[in-house]
């Protein structure tokens, strides 16, 4: 009797045509493309809806780290986020899967297996309670450091920072054979200056923003990992919303999340340029040292198979890009 009462009300207010606000929280701060790119999206879903469907964005993290953000979104306490992929995995693990080590190449693969499994993903994200309003991938993240680094032993001689809590990030310093030191994101920069820490991975944009180029002198050339993201709306929320606005809200939020991650890649070229310029050395790593990279960033692959992805969705993804790495050798 409860559930058909409510389902009464909520159908009420939907025909009525009520106001809905969507809480939204991200980490990123006032001013920022992210912030941006959310505020068009506003304009855009007010305009589309005759201003019943609107945002109020909480930026800057004033909600909490990406762990507390998806407990508020659980309590209902807000209604919407931006998360990099630390935070999607904890509402479904899987989609780690994408920042695998070494697993990604360039931006092409990226765009290729993430188009391919979009539509999987945003079911899997529906059986856990939250609707998918686009990809808002984060960019390539490389390791800078203070001395060159070009083959695994170098990596291994120096003081390696490593997210602390990040299953993959774990998994990808074991099968190095790193001794990385866990820290929280706040606490980077500090342990930068008195030397606790000697080489980060990150991509460049959050690089600059967070002021961690001032404290390293090279960069390695290859990318340790494609940083993901999304944005998530709750199912609470979104069922709240009429059939119209619901497909407004996905239509627009596709729209203007492929324009984020557009933006974030020039943003990234941008702040590489600002890096070389303040004479941070692009350090590349030769073809033999290479090899034994993507050897070792296998055996991260393996071992986290079982634990945060199936080995057929890891196969799938794998096949995809060695299809797609044919296509465009045979051009």
């Amino acid at each position: 009797m409860r559930l058909m009462l409510t389902l009464l009300i909520t159908a009420l207010l939907v025909s009525s045509g009520m106001s809905q606000r969507i809480k939204f929280a991200t980490l990123a701060p006032e001013g920022s493309t992210y912030w941006k790119v959310m505020k068009d999206l506003d304009t855009d879903v007010r305009e589309a809806t005759d201003g019943k469907v609107k945002f109020k964005i909480y930026a800057g993290g004033v909600q909490g780290d990406e762990k507390d953000v998806v407990r508020k979104l659980r309590f209902n306490q807000i209604h919407s986020a931006g998360f990099t992929g630390v935070g999607l995995g904890e509402i479904m693990p899987e989609i780690r899967v994408l920042e695998l080590p070494m697993l990604f190449r360039n931006y092409e693969e990226v765009d290729h297996v993430t188009s391919l499994l979009y539509d999987d993903f945003s079911k899997k994200f529906e059986e856990k309670g939250f609707v998918i309003l686009g990809w808002a991938d984060v960019g390539f993240a490389n390791v800078y450091s203070q001395e060159p680094i070009t083959s695994i032993s170098d990596l291994r001689g120096t003081k390696m920072w490593m997210w602390e809590g990040d299953p993959v990030a774990e998994a990808t310093f074991k099968a190095l054979n790193v001794s990385a030191i866990p820290l929280a994101l706040p606490d980077v920069l500090t342990s930068l200056q008195t030397n606790l820490i000697e080489a980060v991975y990150i991509p460049a944009l959050p690089c600059v923003t967070l002021q961690w180029h001032t404290r390293v002198k090279t960069m390695m050339d290859v990318p340790l990992a494609n940083v993901s993201g999304a944005v998530l709306i709750s199912k609470k929320m979104f069922d709240k919303l009429s059939p119209e606005h619901q497909a407004v809200l996905k239509e627009k939020g596709r729209q203007h999340m492929a324009n984020l991650v557009e933006q974030g890649r020039k943003d990234n070229a941008a702040s590489l340029e600002l890096m070389k310029q303040n004479n941070i050395q692009i350090v590349k790593v030769p073809e033999e040292n290479l090899a034994e990279f993507y050897e070792v960033a296998k055996q991260a692959h393996k071992d986290l198979t079982g634990k945060l992805y199936p080995a057929e969705l890891l196969g799938k993804i794998e096949s995809a890009l060695e299809e797609f790495r044919a296509g465009k050798a045979a051009k």
